[in-house]
């Protein structure tokens, strides 16, 4: 291949790494890069109309198809725009690979207009960050960012891309990136090692999180929790790392306050930790929250979060299926007939209670519109759906319709920036066309983003969206609760800065106003419609259900 424009030249280094639809919203400083996407040959351009909407479809999109996404925003304002939906992605392990232009190298000495220091503003929110100055370099470069995206721990990448160096020819090779394989297993002694540690629990607890599911070795971990008769919960999550019904399957630390992780493992005399990082609460308890003598195991590719933040006995550097395919063999040959016993035990409680729980579930439906609707929902559909979960404080009504039972089925917000549900669906959608796809978000988040049905529109992304709208941010409303309870202060009326109700917002206008369609209900028998609705129709749709 001959010298080639480096603009052209990086859409070919895309191209041979798979990277074949760019998420965007376009800027001067990138026009010639974006002149030559129009021009290339199987490269898709999707277009948002804001920087922080692309990154959120992006986000969604690695999600779906497990891989890296190409994302490209406008110098120094729109990374800014971009940079809380990149926090999400830095949390959540998505590897995205951003890029952003600037007028030129040349230019550096004037400190014009939107001059800016791309990559310090980009840092703390990727794993790398770097600028090409060389145009001998470009695809290099550009190789390295999705090397680094790729490999675990996963997450974002950023290169700043001056106008000037991809307007320069370019010689270099186009050639994939390899990125090095880090399926690895502990030892036979370190395998060793931790089941005798954790054999002799009489509580045995374990704590997981999306390293389970990026490795899939959801059946792996069921089978290590079976053996022990351990009870699971999850902590930094937003995958299916074990099926919803499963009866050893707890639900969530939660991500706010610290005392409340302590009570779940506070008794556990045995712990596990696989895949996750402990604790990742807003409030966290600086003191262990394990119990004096506990015995602690902590398995993750990422060996930076082992004892990060408390102490542990053991700690395995290895992919989590491996390892916990290891540890399952060891623990079969190893338990004795009484701790076999005792955990077989724990594991029929637990399984009467679920199936007790499930019986009074179905007893106690309230008929509210926004259980009418799930419930509707769920029978019209099997269950065969894809579920991008932002509801928040409605997220138990969500999963209790809709419970994460399969990988790729269900998708949580995180990180804790807002607006992630409704382009998290639109991403999901154009990776997986072939599927029903329903994004959930609160009114306050879905007024963030709400630009993403636009571009769904306009992408023929046929996702379906659906506000929980209770008039306000109620997640609010609940932690400054704790927070009166923990300081002793009297309860009083919320600050006016929570609430939303004041003017009224018409989400199905908006949903119209943007090209897509959509419905408001207020009533049970509203609900029953809107389903109906919302399946039929051909394109996006919305549905605002009142709370």
């Amino acid at each position: 291949m001959g010298a080639t424009p480096g603009r052209e030249r990086l859409i070919e280094q895309f191209k041979a790494d798979g990277l074949t639809v760019m998420f965007g919203n376009p800027g001067t400083v990138e026009q010639g890069f974006l002149d030559a996407v129009d021009a290339a040959e199987d490269f898709r351009y999707v277009l948002a109309l804001q920087e922080t909407v692309a990154a959120g479809i992006a986000d969604g999109y690695a999600r779906a198809t497990g891989g890296a996404a190409l994302l490209q925003l406008h110098s120094g304002v729109g990374l800014g725009n971009g940079i809380g939906m990149l926090y999400q992605s830095l949390r959540g392990h998505t590897p995205l690979v951003v890029v952003a232009g600037d007028a030129g190298v040349r230019y550096d000495a004037m400190d014009a207009q939107m001059a800016c220091d791309l990559v310090s503003l980009a840092r703390p929110v990727t794993k790398y960050a770097t600028r090409v100055t060389d145009p001998r370099s470009v695809l290099r470069t550009v190789r390295r960012a999705v090397k680094i995206a790729l490999t675990p721990p996963r997450g974002p990448v950023f290169v700043a891309l001056p106008m000037d160096v991809l307007d320069e020819l370019n010689s270099e090779p186009v050639l994939p990136t390899a990125v090095p394989l880090t399926d690895v297993a502990p030892s036979p002694a370190s395998v060793g090692r931790a089941a005798e540690l954790l054999a002799s629990a009489e509580r045995p607890v374990i704590l997981v999180g999306d390293g389970v599911a990026l490795s899939g070795a959801q059946r792996e971990l069921a089978a290590v929790a079976e053996l022990l008769g351990a009870d699971v919960y999850e902590v930094d999550s937003s995958e299916v790392n074990l099926a919803a019904s499963h009866p050893l399957r707890r639900g969530q630390t939660g991500h706010m306050f610290g005392p409340h992780s302590k009570e779940l493992v506070a008794g556990a005399d045995g712990v596990l930790i696989v895949g996750t990082y402990v604790f990742p609460e807003v409030f966290p308890e600086l003191d262990s929250p394990f119990r004096a003598g506990a015995k602690v195991v902590h398995i993750d590719l990422n060996a930076y979060e082992i004892a990060k933040n408390h102490p542990v006995d053991l700690g395995l550097a290895a992919d989590p299926r491996y390892a916990l395919r290891a540890l399952a063999g060891v623990l079969e040959e190893r338990l004795s007939p009484q701790r076999r016993a005792a955990a077989a035990a724990r594991l029929d409680a637990r399984t009467r209670e679920r199936a007790l729980a499930q019986r009074s579930g179905q007893a106690q439906d309230d008929g509210t519109p926004m259980a009418v609707f799930l419930r509707t929902l769920a029978e019209r559909t099997g269950g065969d759906l894809i579920v991008f979960d932002e509801a928040l404080t409605t997220s138990p009504l969500v999963t209790r319709y809709l419970p994460p039972e399969r990988p790729g089925d269900y998708h949580l917000t995180r990180g804790g920036s807002l607006g992630v549900g409704f382009p998290g669906a639109v991403g999901i959608k154009l990776a997986r066309p072939d599927r029903l796809v329903v994004g959930f978000a609160g009114d306050g988040g879905a007024m963030y983003t709400y630009q993403a049905l636009w571009t769904a529109v306009r992408h023929g992304a046929d996702a379906k969206f659906v506000v929980c709208n209770n008039r306000k941010y109620r997640l609010l409303d609940d932690n400054i609760a704790q927070y009166w309870r923990e300081r002793e202060i009297p309860e009083h009326g919320f600050p006016g800065s929570f609430d939303l109700s004041r003017p009224e917002i018409d989400f199905a206008g908006l949903a119209r106003s943007l090209g897509a369609d959509g419905m408001r209900v207020e009533k049970p028998d509203e609900a029953v419609a809107a389903v109906g609705r919302m399946l039929e129709h051909p394109g996006p749709f919305l549905v605002d259900i009142q709370i």
